[in-house]
């Protein structure tokens, strides 16, 4: 099913809920991103789970063909109990949707059971009890270092000829692999969150959290270049105050930094696909290649937990594998 279909789907199964019920998801809605300052991409995520969760719950066509029971008897969210989770996620496994997919709901269910049991719409929290498949953790794609130095170099030669988007398009390259942080964090950018002295980003993080992340002379060299010979070209009166602006002056997007970066990508022979999230991948597993601990490099990503930064390692490992195959006289 097309996400624009799952949308209209998700969308007619809220306005189908019950009042009361629907009172209770939008009171849930206010709770992620105001109370939690979630992202609106992951609000969104969460909520699609919740309506979806509910509108089994209360009988209502669910996304996906999966077919919905209707065990809420009149008594609304209070009827969620653990044979309802149950129910719903065996559904789901039914109708084809994969292991990390299930992982992610059974986390949604049990995150919304847990405050609406602290809200009083739950007399138990039956998410407490509700075990999930573990999700296979898949390693990254990674560049390697001589990969990213191709790419990064095609993108200087762009810029050396001093057109506005090509500078804004190397410097938006450079803070990436410089400074791993997400596209949503490099959007977000405003110019007095960067500091070119001492070649440091403020990002606002996931849950609002900020952090300092330093960033290397080639990128301070591609940012100052577009700051005084490529920004003034782009920048408008009614401009915001954002690091990177768009072709009429407006605040850059997420999906044009991914278009960019699919095309600096694909444009370098031999530089396997990849979006962003890519070079935020690479610049981990380089920064871990080159002696960094894993402190620091949870640290500068942004990551709540080390075992997500753990993930590197394996990638790290396997590559050294690979080394000692390829070039030790006693590997086979």
């Amino acid at each position: 099913m097309s996400e624009s279909r799952a949308r209209v789907d998700l969308h007619r199964i809220r306005e189908e809920l019950p009042r009361d019920v629907g009172e209770i998801v939008a009171a849930y809605e206010r709770h992620l991103g105001l109370e939690r300052g979630l992202s609106a991409h992951t609000v969104r995520a969460y909520l699609a789970d919740v309506v979806s969760l509910l509108g089994f719950l209360h009988g209502l066509p669910a996304v996906g063909g999966v077919r919905s029971i209707d065990r809420s008897k009149g008594k609304g969210v209070a009827a969620l109990d653990l044979t309802a989770l149950r129910a719903w996620l065996a559904a789901q496994r039914t109708a084809g949707v994969g292991r990390t997919t299930m992982a992610r709901r059974s986390a949604s269910a049990r995150t919304f059971t847990a405050w609406a049991h602290r809200r009083g719409h739950l007399a138990r929290d039956p998410g407490a009890r509700l075990a999930s498949p573990r999700p296979h953790r898949k390693l990254p794609s990674v560049l390697r270092q001589d990969q990213a130095s191709e790419v990064l170099e095609a993108s200087k030669k762009g810029a050396a000829e001093l057109d506005a988007v090509a500078l804004r398009d190397h410097a938006l390259l450079e803070l990436l692999y410089a400074t791993g942080i997400r596209v949503s964090e490099l959007c977000g950018l405003d110019l007095d969150d960067v500091d070119l002295e001492k070649r440091l980003v403020v990002v606002l993080g996931k849950g609002g959290k900020e952090r300092s992340v330093p960033f290397g002379e080639p990128a301070l060299r591609a940012v100052v270049d577009w700051l005084r010979r490529g920004r003034p070209a782009l920048a408008r009166p009614t401009s915001p105050p954002s690091l990177l602006l768009g072709a009429r002056g407006g605040r850059f997007q997420p999906a044009s930094v991914r278009r960019i970066v699919h095309e600096a990508l694909n444009a370098v022979p031999g530089v396997p696909v990849m979006g962003p999230h890519g070079l935020r991948h690479s610049a981990a597993t380089h920064l871990l290649e080159g002696g960094a601990d894993l402190r620091s490099v949870q640290e500068l990503l942004g990551h709540a937990t080390l075992a997500t930064t753990q993930l590197y390692t394996h990638v790290t490992v396997e590559r050294l594998k690979a080394i000692h195959d390829r070039a030790h006289p006693r590997s086979r």
